[in-house]
């Protein structure tokens, strides 16, 4: 408020200057004339009263001025005061960082609201006919899927069938959608954009004379692809199937298409009633234990470490068994371990997650909720972080009797790990898969909750080098590696990341009256700011002001 102060002190002091001196300048001829005056004085008597009245006008006029003056300053000192923090968040600042929450969150809000110009969802036999998705891998990467089908459905003005479930992919789960998600909801939030149905109607098909055709389109497709090659053979056999469906629609479309890929993910596709309450059961178990928490999401199952092609440190024992299961994938080629640690392209041990949080500010007494599948090397893997890290916790100890029934379904398990993360203060991952890229984004759109991934690129050379440098410059180092990579809104740019990361279209900025009424209680300012997950608490720093901090 000084700067605003005094910069409004000054444009005043300015126009006044203008009124005194019409041009803006004080020009010779000003100077001349202020010089004559001083000699007509001497000649001519002065008229006080004629002085008074003079005086009196001006000061009028000036009062009449400066009051639009004083008014337009208060705009745009708060549009300037704004600006410095909308637009200030360019990587330069070597200020501290709340490692729990963003402190421009609250400047942003989640907006996929379709406009008036989107027109309703065609019904019946005004559709191009029926559009079948399998959708394929886990249950993130089917995710992804489901939503992309709701968008190329409306892009060919088709009727879309409930999308059906990879059963055959490495995690092996029979769940259809109906066990996974509220699949009533999804169609009714729906209804207006995309008209959605359980199954093909039983005339249709009888009426068909060949069966489903089916085909696969190539990987992120943009929708001239799906009106040049699709409709028209969905025009023609009524009823298509697309397989394979993943990350099959471009991450660039129109901006009201983005919005819809917004509401189907972030709203339409809502779990079941069950795994709905187990899962928000496991946050009321934390939150009872903690305040705040962190959820890690950790991918370090066996396949996932032989895919990468990286090293891990165990030995010709781990080299053996993972060059076993690398065989599986006859295409895959021969990487360097080295080199692929060094491009960051392998995935963080739990050993090293830990490392990097310590390191970032985290307290030995946090507390952890560990999201993962198996474990390669089991507990003397997990060891390291546990003993960084003493309040740790999984599904498994939170909720023992209660998760019997979904333990044979592991998209149902992977459901209660993402409700708890999604609800967790702050999100850290170890790689950057479908459901770290998932969740990244759901969490920007619900508030820019904290989420860390991690720079492996840049934190691999400094976990080679950790014995050679003592705890506060390594600790040092890694925050200024994090910076960029902690959540911040500014690391989103239009046209650049995976949508589903990425979700710009679907960020808006809050107005900053709206901003200023959330501080003072205002119900729906406090709802658009985002999860009730974000607490009012005091900042814990990351990063010193220093050289490598602005790395």
């Amino acid at each position: 408020m000084g700067v605003a102060k005094s910069w409004r002190f000054s444009v005043i002091s300015a126009n006044l200057a203008l009124l005194q001196h019409p041009n803006g300048s004080l020009s010779n001829k000003h100077v001349c004339w202020r010089w004559r005056s001083s000699a007509a004085q001497q000649r001519k008597p002065i008229s006080w009263s004629l002085v008074c009245g003079l005086m009196l006008f001006c000061l009028g006029m000036i009062s009449l001025f400066t009051g639009h003056v004083t008014s337009d300053l208060e705009w745009y000192s708060q549009r300037l005061v704004k600006r410095s923090l909308y637009f200030k968040l360019d990587g330069s600042n070597k200020g501290p960082i709340d490692i729990w929450k963003s402190q421009y969150a609250k400047y942003f809000y989640g907006c996929s609201k379709k406009s008036r110009n989107f027109p309703h969802a065609v019904r019946g036999r005004s559709s191009n006919g029926y559009l079948l998705i399998a959708a394929s891998g886990g249950l993130n990467q089917q995710r992804t899927g489901i939503s992309d089908a709701v968008v190329v459905a409306r892009i060919l003005n088709a009727t879309l069938v409930v999308p059906e479930l990879d059963h055959n992919s490495y995690w092996k789960d029979d769940s259809d959608f109906i066990n996974i998600f509220d699949v009533n909801w999804f169609i009714s939030y729906l209804a207006k954009d995309v008209t959605i149905v359980k199954r093909v109607p039983d005339k249709v098909m009888r009426s068909m004379e060949k069966p489903p055709y089916t085909m696969r389109v190539p990987r992120k497709s943009p929708p001239e692809y799906y009106i040049d090659q699709v409709l028209p053979i969905l025009s023609r056999r009524r009823v298509l199937q697309l397989t394979k469906f993943d990350y099959r629609l471009a991450s660039n479309i129109d901006e009201e298409l983005q919005k819809l890929r917004c509401r189907a993910n972030f709203h339409a596709l809502r779990f079941t009633k069950p795994i709905q309450e187990l899962g928000q059961k496991l946050v009321m178990r934390m939150r009872d234990m903690a305040k705040r928490f962190i959820a890690v999401h950790l991918r370090f199952e066996p396949d996932m470490l032989a895919f990468s092609g990286c090293y891990y440190g165990g030995g010709d024992k781990e080299r053996y068994e993972l060059g076993e299961i690398r065989k599986r994938w006859a295409t895959l080629p021969d990487l360097s371990a080295d080199g692929e640690r060094r491009r960051g392209k392998c995935p963080l041990t739990p050993h090293e997650v830990g490392l990097m949080l310590r390191a970032l500010g985290f307290s030995n007494d946090t507390h952890l909720y560990v999201a993962s599948g198996e474990i390669y090397g089991g507990e003397e893997t997990l060891r390291p972080l546990r003993e960084l890290f003493p309040n740790f916790y999984t599904k498994e100890m939170l909720a023992n009797e209660e998760l019997k029934p979904f333990l044979p379904f592991s998209s149902r398990l992977a459901a209660i790990d993402f409700i708890v993360s999604d609800e967790s203060d702050v999100f850290v991952t170890n790689n950057n898969g479908n459901m770290a890229k998932i969740l990244a984004g759901r969490r920007r759109y619900m508030g820019h909750k904290r989420t860390i991934r991690p720079n492996a690129k840049r934190l691999s050379a400094l976990f080679m080098e950790r014995d050679q440098m003592d705890w506060d410059t390594f600790a040092r180092k890694v925050k200024a590696a994090q910076r960029g990579f902690m959540g911040e809104p500014d690391e989103m740019r239009p046209g650049r990341g995976e949508f589903h990361e990425y979700p710009y279209s679907c960020i808006c900025e809050k107005p900053l009256n709206d901003v200023v009424d959330s501080k003072s209680g205002d119900p729906q300012s406090e709802q658009v700011r985002g999860y009730q997950g974000l607490r009012k608490e005091e900042p814990v720093s990351l990063g010193d002001k220093d050289e490598d901090a602005a790395g």
